[in-house]
Parts: structure tokens; sequence; C-alpha cells
């Protein structure tokens, strides 16, 4: 692949920024969107703008038609066994929340264990300490190594018998690693827990496979992958969706209500009640497409080369401390890190007047920046339109930014 005609298909991308030509380093946050994605929700607002599911007029059956499609798409994107494991939601939030909600709350109760770890974004926290709160059990949190991986041993000694539900991130948005949530799958259920993965940064950009992972659920957003805001999924395996409850009530998701009682319809349209997010849901199917047309091994491999191009360019920068993994193999193209003696709010307000976005703060996940021993940090993320030269731009910046505050004081 070629990051640089790539480039050319993201119409956000061909601007200046403070006099500069843009350097957009902030894809953990959300992705920049492709003119093919934006053209497709063009098209259905123009053309066949209907609600799902109720009509049988021509707009409705074709706005039904692309709703549904979009889900296959989902399915086959991550290999999910049937479209009934796909439900739509309003991202990875709302996915963990309804799982934490539904799944959490009828089977849980006092002296059970939900098992996290330390690295976990706020929406995966969150959730469980509340659904803790209300059934009784135990919140507990997987140790982190020296460099914030995970330790398979340590999964091993703190997974027990009383485990009920673990959940774990696949891929850091702040230390950028990747974890073994295969293996943290098979040890949980070798106690008779549920697997819960935030896919939320890996789908995006390694090649994700359900059943491969043998994970319960698997949660993630659209909008990190080249898609629209406002949409996600949730997949989970059909036997446990088949005996949770929703979590939202009201049309769409109705089989028969009567005036005391209603029952449900069956998956996935038993969690989407109220009009679903249409547009949001066709979007998102044509960022796969677009995605798979460029092919997920394609953009993991160069990923990997510039997080790797990265590592090396910023560690040479003077007074830079990088977090997580050394290795880039051990790593996604998520690179967090300070400045000494500079705020990261400094660092990200310089490095914008030169053009270049990054993210700066607790990253939506103070626990870990607590166990970093800091209050804030700065991040730069790559994606498949980043190219050597924005790593180039970044750390010129980098030297700007500590050259400018060294003057300061």
């Amino acid at each position: 692949m070629n990051p640089y005609e790539i480039r050319k298909l993201f119409p956000i991308l061909n601007q200046e920024v403070n006099g500069h030509q843009l350097v957009y380093l902030d894809s953990a946050a959300t992705s920049q969107k492709p003119a093919s994605v934006i053209e497709t929700i063009e098209e259905y607002y123009r053309g066949y703008n209907s609600n799902v599911h109720r009509g049988v007029h021509t707009l409705g059956t074709k706005a039904t038609d692309a709703y549904e499609g979009a889900r296959e798409k989902v399915r086959k994107f991550i290999n999910a066994a049937s479209t009934e494991e796909i439900i739509f939601t309003k991202g990875t939030t709302a996915s963990l929340n309804m799982v934490a909600r539904s799944y959490g709350g009828a089977n849980l109760s006092a002296g059970d264990e939900i098992v996290i770890s330390y690295m976990e974004h706020h929406s995966n926290i969150i959730p469980w300490q509340q659904i803790a709160k209300q059934t009784g059990a135990t919140l507990k949190y997987l140790p982190l190594q020296e460099d914030g991986t995970i330790s398979l041993d340590d999964v091993r000694a703190t997974i027990t018998d009383s485990t009920k539900i673990v959940s774990i991130m696949q891929v850091s948005n702040v230390l950028g690693v990747i974890n073994p949530v295969k293996e943290i799958a098979e040890i949980a259920h070798e106690h008779g827990a549920v697997m819960v993965v935030d896919g939320a940064q890996s789908t995006p950009h390694l090649k994700v496979d359900v059943r491969d992972l043998d994970c319960d659920f698997f949660a993630f957003s659209s909008h990190k992958m080249v898609g629209p805001t406002g949409i996600g999924v949730l997949y989970g395996k059909k036997e446990l969706l088949e005996n949770m409850e929703p979590v939202e009530f009201g049309g769409e998701m109705i089989d028969f209500v009567g005036l005391q009682d209603s029952t449900w319809k069956e998956l996935p349209w038993k969690f989407e009640g109220g009009t679903p997010i249409i547009a949001g849901a066709i979007g998102l199917g044509a960022a796969i497409d677009f995605l798979e047309e460029i092919g997920m091994e394609n953009i993991e491999a160069h990923e990997h080369k510039l997080t790797a191009y990265a590592m090396k360019k910023m560690s040479a920068v003077e007074g830079l401390t990088i977090f997580g993994p050394v290795d880039p193999e051990k790593r996604a193209g998520v690179i967090t890190f300070n400045l000494d003696e500079v705020h990261p709010h400094d660092v990200a307000t310089v490095l914008d007047a030169e053009g270049i976005a990054v993210r700066a703060g607790h990253h939506c996940a103070q626990p870990l920046m607590k166990w970093l021993n800091v209050s804030s940090t700065a991040r730069a993320s790559f994606y498949l339109y980043n190219t050597e030269k924005d790593v180039d731009k970044l750390v010129d910046g980098l030297v700007k930014t500590k050259e400018y505050f060294s003057n300061v004081f």
C-alpha cells in the first residue's frame, strides 16, 4: 500500500492548519473519513432516506437492505458465525455498558469477581465499578509489568473460580500494548468466566477474528476505523445473547405488546430499540469496504513499520520519555510520551501551531496515569494515511517545542 496515495482519498487531510500542511496524528481518538464513506452517507440521505424494517415501499426496502447488508459486512469483517451475533450500538462505550448491565446484572452476585486491568479505558472500568456496587461483586485489577504489558502468569494468579467476567482491551489507547486476549480468554474459560474484549483500538488496525480469539463479547466503534461517529458494534456469542435481557425498550425491538407485559423480537433486533442508527450503519459498511480493499494485513504491516520508525526517531529527542514497550513488536501505532519540564498541553499547543495534531491529557485512563506516576501525557497515533514524513515533522516539532521552552525558562 502507498500511504501517500491513500492520503489523497481523505478530503480533510488536504488542508493547511496555522499555515502548515496538516499532519493528523490523533487517529486513536477518531480517524478521518475517506470520500467513499462520506459519499455513501450522503447518497443515503439524498436518495433513499427512510426508516428500516417497517415499510414495504421502495425507499424503505432499499434502506433496510443497506442497513442489514452492513450487518453482514461486519459479520464477515470480524468472522462472527451469524448476523444474529452482531448488535448495532452507539459505540464501544454503549456496547460495554450493555454487557455490564444485561449480562453482568443477571449473572453476578456477592462473592463473584470481575477482572480488568490498570490500562483500561474509562469505558471499560466505570460500567464494571457500577455493576459491582449493584451486585456486591468484587472488582479486581490485573497487575502490569514494568513496561506496561500483561504477564500470563499474573493472569493465572488473578483469575480464580470465583471470577465470572474478565474484560480487557485488545490494544491500549495509551501504551499501544497489544494484549494476549486469546490466551487470557482461554484462562478465563478454564475457570468458567466469560471473556469481554474492548476492540476499539484493535479493530481499525489488526485483523480481528472473534472465533479464533474465542471471546464471548467483543466491542468496537466505527469512528476509529474511517467510519462515521455514533455507531458501534457489540458482538456476542449467540447462546449468551439469547439469554440476555434488553436494556432499552420501545419500538422495533418488540414482538408483542400487551397492556401489562411484552415480548421481544429475536436476535439481533431485541437489542436495537427505536429507530436505529441507519446512516451510521451504512457508513460503517462503506468503511469496511474501504479497509478490506486495502487489506487489513497491509494496514497492520504499514503501521508496524511506521511505529518502529517513529520509536527510533523520537527516542533520539533529548528529554523525551516514551511510555510502554520499547520493542515495536509489542505495540500498535500509538506512542504516548512526555517532554521534560513541558506540560503535555503545552506540547500539543506548540505542535498545533506547526499544523501537527496530537492528543494531550489523561486519555480517559486515569488509573493508568496514576500507575505511570504522571497526571497527563501527550500522544501521537498513526493510521493508514500517515507517512514517515509525518513522523519527521513531529520530531522536528518536538525539538522546536523543547527549544522554545528552554528559552522561556
